[in-house]
């Protein structure tokens, strides 16, 4: 991943602000408070009730998380969070997150989300609607931005070895 990012490269866009409890001693944002700028972007894509994505039987879990810090973040201001789909699987969704403060890449996570069922808290292949209903925020997936993530995003949650690749 690097710096080159701009906000127009990810078609959901979210703006948070950031509470002066966000900062720390050292008067910037703590890193821990990225997490949940970029959990605010995805669960705003994730509830979404046009999108029809949770229901009573089938939620959504995290199980790759990655951040790359690029710059601080600062207090009083606002931050803009960009979300992008870069591949979907059987179960699983992989994203790829910017958060941008006065036009500056702070930093960038790559993300694995995928639906479990409900009751056995095992993965959940994705409603046959997904594809379509995530047309507006895919891009065409580079394999080199999972660099890091090689490819545990075959995995479905709870499985103990991986699924055969295929390319």
């Amino acid at each position: 991943m690097t710096n080159e990012r701009s906000l127009n490269d990810y078609p959901h866009t979210l703006q948070e602000s950031v509470r002066y409890g966000d900062t720390d001693r050292q008067g910037h944002v703590n890193n821990a408070v990225f997490s949940t700028f970029f959990e605010c972007s995805r669960t705003s894509i994730l509830y979404d009730p046009a999108r029809k994505l949770i229901t009573a039987d089938r939620e959504f879990v995290i199980v790759k998380f990655e951040v790359e810090y690029l710059a601080e973040l600062a207090w009083p201001g606002i931050v803009e969070i960009g979300t992008r789909v870069v591949k979907l699987g059987r179960s699983s969704i992989v994203c790829e997150q910017a958060i941008f403060q006065h036009g500056v890449c702070a930093a960038l996570s790559t993300n694995v989300m995928v639906m479990i069922d409900a009751e056995t808290r095992k993965s959940a292949p994705l409603p046959d609607h997904v594809a379509s209903v995530f047309t507006d925020l895919m891009v065409e997936w580079d394999p080199s931005s999972l660099r890091s993530v090689g490819m545990t995003w075959l995995w479905g949650f709870g499985e103990r070895t991986p699924p055969q690749y295929n390319a």
